[in-house]
């Protein structure tokens, strides 16, 4: 809620949630289903996006997901 609330307040920023799934990392012993490289997709493709682009969304790899 804090997201919506932010892209709300500040219009001419972009605020979104990015969720990389379940990653292998030494947070979860390494046993996620996704690579590190398969996870950061879509961190790097929400950073990316340009000032036409969503804002007060949460968004995994394969697109939105439902607040």
């Amino acid at each position: 809620m804090l997201t919506v609330q932010y892209a709300k307040a500040l219009p001419q920023l972009r605020f979104d949630v990015a969720h990389p799934g379940c990653t292998r990392t030494h947070l979860n012993g390494h046993k996620g289903t996704k690579t590190v490289q398969e996870g950061a997709e879509i961190i790097l493709r929400m950073a990316t996006i340009g000032p036409d682009g969503p804002t007060g969304g949460h968004f995994a790899a394969d697109g939105p997901v439902p607040w």
